[in-house]
């Protein structure tokens, strides 16, 4: 195995977009894609291709793209291939799963969900819960520090819960909850755990059986992929599952939850961005592509770590700024908002200087109104492994200039 390096100047001549000059800090809404990706949505286009089957060209070639993005993604959230769902988005996907899961609810049955997650982790099973006549009850977190802990989950846990609903990261503050405890305390009640990693796969390697999930979505447009979404789950649990289908539709696992034909472009995509991952480490690329992924995603973290630090550092110097990205572990995100200003007036500043860093409550309302923030939230700021300390430093002088600091 080669040497383990983070060449940020090779990582981002791979980014067409990155030419247009803009210093991107969007990325928990969406990364940019590599070239590697764009061109494998492109070869897939290309190449003569059909509905999946055995016979013509185009059927092996929709079977092969189906049967490589199952093995990378399963390789990238560390889950069986059978068990990996493709769909137009995570919303949609948990929409489906909540249907499907509420068929087996009844009167009386419980759900938990917390208030520190995206709206697609919450509305889906607030509104699977009141078709079944289930009691919805919320697990709080403490504004003060961003955390989410096991015993505020335990807090609302009782033997009538059918499932837990709960991100691994926070896609407004960052904040990482301790998944693989709240698990152990779900199971124990007899609960599901179904966890939203959109934003957390794309700072982490995903293990699903170390967190405990018994379902989780997560987004390839989060990760240097084509707009796709992903659930992955046990077999055996999407098999006892029975979403509506058409009749002639297949049967099997995972390919009931899939309705119509899959976008094989885009699942070519998403294969081609997690290798594009699992290379980020550099060095002669040994090892299963598992392997790869882990090496790359620490490079990666240790990245981001030094540049969230230089972040800190700049934003505590300015005067008229709050932080409210505080938990002790969290993503390298970071929501702030500005004494007597608009965030939305920061995000235009900076937008005219060719730095994105976007304001909103990015569809996390419990989470904003909970840190007192209502529902317009604040200015967000996100890493990607593109980002570079020269991005960093037109973000600071940026936001300087705005406070008039």
């Amino acid at each position: 195995m080669g040497p383990v390096t983070y060449d940020i100047t090779a990582i981002r001549a791979a980014f067409p977009a990155l030419g247009s000059g803009v210093a991107f800090f969007d990325g928990p809404g969406g990364t940019q894609a590599p070239g590697p990706v764009i061109d494998a949505v492109a070869a897939a286009m290309a190449a003569p291709l059909s509905n999946r089957g055995t016979l013509t060209k185009g059927e092996r070639n929709a079977d092969r793209i189906v049967t490589g993005a199952r093995s990378a993604l399963g390789d990238l959230l560390g889950a069986p291939p059978g068990g990996l769902v493709f769909g137009r988005s995570a919303t949609q996907l948990t929409y489906d799963l909540a249907r499907a899961l509420a068929k087996t609810w009844g009167p009386g049955d419980e759900v938990v969900v917390t208030r520190l997650d995206h709206d697609a982790n919450i509305r889906p099973w607030v509104q699977a819960a009141a078709s079944a006549g289930a009691v919805v009850r919320w697990a709080d977190f403490d504004p003060a520090t961003g955390e989410l802990t096991e015993e505020d989950v335990a807090a609302v846990l009782t033997g009538r819960t059918r499932l837990v609903a709960v991100t691994a990261a926070s896609n407004l503050i960052g904040t990482r909850p301790p998944v693989a405890r709240i698990a152990e305390l779900a199971h124990a009640a007899g609960a599901l755990l179904h966890v939203d990693g959109v934003h957390h796969t794309a700072h982490a390697l995903v293990d699903l059986a170390a967190l405990g999930a018994d379902t989780y979505v997560c987004s390839a447009y989060k990760f240097l992929g084509p707009h796709l979404g992903v659930l992955a789950g046990s077999p055996d649990l999407l098999a006892g599952l029975r979403p509506d289908k058409l009749l002639p539709s297949s049967d099997a696992v995972p390919e009931r939850f899939e309705l119509g034909t899959l976008p094989y472009e885009l699942l070519a995509g998403a294969e081609a961005a997690v290798d594009f991952l699992a290379g980020l480490a550099g060095g002669d690329a040994g090892g299963t592509r598992r392997e790869r992924l882990a090496r790359s995603l620490t490079v990666l973290g240790g990245h981001e770590e030094v540049l969230r630090t230089r972040i800190e550092a700049g934003l505590a110097a300015l005067p008229g700024l709050t932080v409210h990205s505080r938990a002790a572990d969290r993503t390298p995100t970071l929501l702030m908002t500005f004494e007597g200003r608009d965030a939305a007036d920061a995000y235009r500043f900076l937008a005219e200087r060719d730095v994105a860093a976007p304001a909103a409550s990015f569809y996390a309302l419990e989470a904003s109104r909970r840190l007192g923030l209502g529902d317009t939230g604040g200015l967000r700021v996100g890493l990607a492994p593109y980002n570079d300390t020269e991005d960093v430093d037109r973000l600071l002088a940026g936001l300087a200039a705005f406070l008039g600091a």
